[in-house]
C-alpha cells in the first residue's frame, strides 16, 4: 500500500510533460502548483469515504464524514461492524449508504484487506471492486487516485472534471466525452495530474479521499 503523505514519484515529470504540451493547462499548474497530490495511505478509508460522498455536496459528504468518524473512531472494517444499522443511520447516511459500508467491512475481513493493490493493473483494480454493492467505476478510479497514486486516470464522468474542462476548454459550453477524451490524450501518460489541476481551477481548496 501507497504510504500515507506519499507524493506521486512522477509527479515533477508530470509537470513538465503536460506545461510543454498544454499552455491553458500550464497557467493553472502555475498559479495553483501546491499542494501535489497525495495520498492517505489507507485505500479501506478511502473507499468509505467515497461511499459517503456519493450524490451528494462537497460540504454535505464533509458534515457526514465528519460525524461518521466521530461515531467509529478509526475507520476500518472492525469499527464500522461494531456500530449498529442505525447507528450509522444517524450520521446523515442513507439506508442504501449504511448497507454498501457495511458490506464492504464485510469484505475486508473476508480477504480484501490481504489483497496487493499495487501488484494489479488499473483495470484489474477496477474489475475487482465493482463486484461490491455501491462501488461503480467513478468510485474506484477516486481510489486510484487518492489511495493508489496511479498517474494515469481520466474519471470522464466526472461532474467537476466536465464542468472544469467545458470552462477552461470551451468558454463554458457542453462539450461530448469524446472531446474530452481527445484534449485529454495530451496529457498522457499522466492524466491523474490534469484530472487534479482542473479540479484545482473549479476549487482552490484542494479535493481530499
Amino acid at each position: 500500500m501507497v504510504e500515507a503523505g506519499a507524493i506521486p514519484n512522477w509527479w515533477e515529470p508530470a509537470i513538465e510533460s503536460i506545461s510543454t504540451r498544454d499552455l491553458l493547462l500550464k497557467d493553472i499548474i502555475q498559479r495553483m502548483k501546491e499542494p501535489s497530490l497525495s495520498s492517505r495511505g489507507d485505500l479501506f478509508a478511502t473507499l468509505i469515504k467515497s461511499i459517503v460522498g456519493q450524490q451528494i455536496s462537497v460540504k454535505a459528504a464533509s458534515a457526514i464524514w465528519s460525524r461518521f468518524c466521530d461515531c467509529v473512531g478509526k475507520v476500518c472494517e472492525e469499527s464500522i461492524l461494531e456500530q449498529s444499522h442505525a447507528d450509522l443511520r444517524q450520521v446523515g447516511l442513507s439506508n442504501r449508504k449504511v448497507e454498501y459500508i457495511i458490506g464492504i467491512a464485510h469484505a475486508w475481513q473476508d480477504g480484501l484487506k490481504d489483497v496487493d493493490w499495487n501488484s494489479m493493473s488499473d483495470e484489474e483494480v477496477i474489475e475487482k471492486l465493482v463486484r461490491l454493492r455501491g462501488v461503480g467505476r467513478w468510485t474506484v478510479q477516486m481510489l486510484l487516485i487518492f489511495a493508489l497514486l496511479r498517474q494515469d486516470v481520466f474519471p470522464v464522468d466526472d461532474i467537476g472534471l466536465i464542468r472544469g474542462m467545458e470552462k477552461l476548454y470551451n468558454s463554458g459550453e457542453s462539450m461530448s466525452k469524446s472531446q474530452l477524451h481527445e484534449i485529454a490524450e495530451s496529457w498522457k501518460p499522466y492524466r491523474t495530474m490534469g484530472v487534479w489541476y482542473i479540479w484545482r481551477s473549479m476549487d482552490p481548496e484542494p479535493v481530499e479521499y
